[in-house]
């Protein structure tokens, strides 16, 4: 029993560990362009200002994460006449995710082993309820076509934003390099 409960708490805290911090990526592109002209891009902003809601070491991470990546699939940032703009946007959002665990505590009692037919006794349960508090973040990355304006390739990232500085500086390349496995051109080693 001892063991069941260990066990049973080991995967509430691997759940609660692992599944916040999970990134969901989500992309499309237009499947009739081209992707091989696009050799060079440049980063037109980000819509509606969403920029204001981070601050300047962060943008700086995310514009070096994702250059770092585009450089691996062969394309240069390019300041003014490119092949193709990036457009960032996003979306912070706190969020509350609640737990419960539940732990019984069998006690004496008679059971079926003892001939008394359906057991009768003490027993009790503890559940456990907590909530933690986190922001998540949803980053929308669109490339246009520069010549056309039209929108080729969108991917979309959705995650639990690290509080602690050090980690970031870790997880958002991470984060950019998962999400850009849904690029249309590979990276190349």
């Amino acid at each position: 029993m001892k063991n069941l409960i260990k066990f049973n708490l080991l995967v509430t805290m691997c759940c609660l560990l692992v599944l916040p911090s999970s990134a969901q990526v989500k992309s499309d592109y237009d499947k009739d362009a081209d992707f091989s002209k696009y050799q060079t891009y440049s980063f037109a902003g980000w819509q509606d200002d969403s920029d204001k809601q981070i601050n300047e070491f962060d943008k700086k991470r995310i514009l070096d994460a994702l250059k770092s990546e585009f450089d691996k699939r062969g394309m240069m940032l390019k300041e003014g006449d490119a092949d193709a703009k990036i457009v960032l946007y996003l979306v912070l959002d706190n969020k509350t995710s609640t737990t419960a665990y539940t732990d019984y505590m069998g006690g004496m009692g008679y059971g079926p082993r003892w001939g008394w037919g359906m057991g009768a006794g003490m027993g009790s349960s503890t559940t456990t309820y907590s909530q933690n508090d986190y922001t998540e973040g949803t980053m929308v990355i669109d490339m246009y076509d520069a010549d056309s304006n039209k929108l080729v390739w969108q991917g979309v990232m959705t995650k639990a934003i690290q509080e602690n500085p050090k980690k970031r500086e870790k997880t958002i390349p991470k984060s950019a390099k998962k999400l850009m496995k849904q690029f249309p051109v590979s990276a190349k080693s």
